[in-house]
């Protein structure tokens, strides 16, 4: 017996393959959503953990800026004291300064050479005399320059020629002079100390680094 469909079974066909492609598409929006929000929470996760950081971050580098202001408030304190430490200092040693300018113009003056008066600035002094003749200046600077500990720097301001009278009709010849120099703090003075301490100790390290080096130059001059 011969069986025959009169179903329209092509259209089922089609309504079934049409059902299962739409199911597809509902399965893939679901998993494409399952994924897209993963992939959402996974960002938000990891935004949330750097503003964290960032907020920590923040935080500790506002800490730091209070830390450094204070650092920088302790440091000018710390220079204002040893402003005050180096006045009181200096206050005390100029103390004795007018000792040892007397003393050093005692030593250092030579024969012939007389003071009229003396003026002090701060460390300038300004000295104004007469001499028997120039020569006896240029000794008087020689001296202040090279043999004196507390006075440095001496310059010549002026030299006048002039007449002194040492009788009713007796004159001599005489130059008058202002000279100018500068008078030593102790503080000064240690400084060269250490400064002339430390040259001397670098020479010493430096001589045994060049003297091997000469060694070989005479074994060669023998050979």
């Amino acid at each position: 017996m011969i069986l025959i469909n009169l179903l329209p079974h092509r259209e089922a066909a089609r309504k079934r393959m049409r059902d299962a492609f739409y199911a597809s598409l509902g399965v893939a929006a679901m998993l494409g959503g399952l994924v897209s929000g993963g992939v959402y929470l996974w960002y938000q996760t990891q935004i949330s953990s750097q503003q964290s950081k960032n907020n920590f971050l923040t935080n500790e580098i506002k800490r730091l800026e209070g830390q450094i202001k204070e650092i920088a408030n302790l440091q000018t304190e710390i220079a204002a004291l040893r402003a005050r430490q180096q006045a009181v200092e200096d206050l005390q040693s100029d103390r004795n300064l007018p000792v040892h300018l007397l003393n050093e113009l005692v030593k250092q003056l030579p024969d012939g050479v007389y003071i009229n008066s003396m003026r002090q600035e701060n460390q300038n002094v300004t000295l104004s005399g007469v001499a028997q003749s120039n020569e006896r200046v240029s000794e008087f600077l020689r001296n202040l320059a090279y043999n004196s500990v507390w006075l440095t720097k001496p310059d010549l301001v002026e030299i006048v020629a002039g007449n002194v009278a040492l009788g009713p009709r007796d004159s001599r010849r005489v130059s008058n002079f202002t000279i100018r120099v500068r008078l030593r703090r102790a503080s000064d003075l240690a400084q060269q100390a250490a400064a002339a301490a430390s040259a001397a100790a670098a020479g010493a390290v430096a001589v045994p680094a060049v003297a091997p080096a000469s060694a070989p130059a005479k074994a060669a001059a023998k050979t």
